[in-house]
C-alpha cells in the first residue's frame, strides 16, 4: 500500500464506513471525473452504487485510490503500468496467504500424524 512518507500531504481518512465521491476527491487530491475514469481502468476500484447511481466508497477504496494516485502521479507509472503493478501485488499477496495456509495445514497434519503414531 502507500508508504507513510508519500501520504504526508494528504489528509487522514476519517473513521467512516462510506464516503461520497466528493469526499474521496478531497481526501485523495484527485478530481471526481478522474475517479470515475479510474473506476473504468482499474478493476480493483469498485465503489458501491446505490440509489440514483450514486457512488459510495469504502475505506479500502480510498486506500486503493491513494495507491493509484501514488503510482501515477508520484512514481510516474502509466495507467497500464499501474494496473499491472497492482495486479502483480495482488498475486503476491494471494501467494503469501496461500503459503501460510499450506504451512498451517502441514503443521496440523504433522500433529495428527504424531498423535496417530502414539
Amino acid at each position: 500500500m502507500l508508504e507513510p512518507g508519500n501520504n504526508s500531504e494528504l489528509p487522514p481518512i476519517p473513521a467512516k464506513r462510506y464516503f461520497t465521491i466528493r469526499e474521496v476527491s478531497e481526501l485523495c487530491g484527485v478530481k471526481p471525473h478522474v475517479l470515475r475514469y479510474w473506476e473504468q481502468e482499474f478493476p480493483q476500484l469498485k465503489p458501491v452504487k446505490r440509489r440514483g447511481n450514486r457512488r459510495y466508497y469504502q475505506r479500502q477504496d480510498v486506500l486503493m485510490v491513494r495507491q493509484i494516485r501514488n503510482l501515477l502521479y508520484e512514481q510516474g507509472f502509466t495507467i497500464g503500468g499501474a494496473r499491472q503493478r497492482l495486479s502483480s501485488e495482488e498475486v503476491k499477496e494471494d501467494m503469501s496467504q496461500a503459503r501460510e495456509i499450506v504451512r498451517e495445514v502441514r503443521r496440523e497434519l504433522e500433529e495428527v500424524l504424531r498423535i496417530l503414531r502414539r
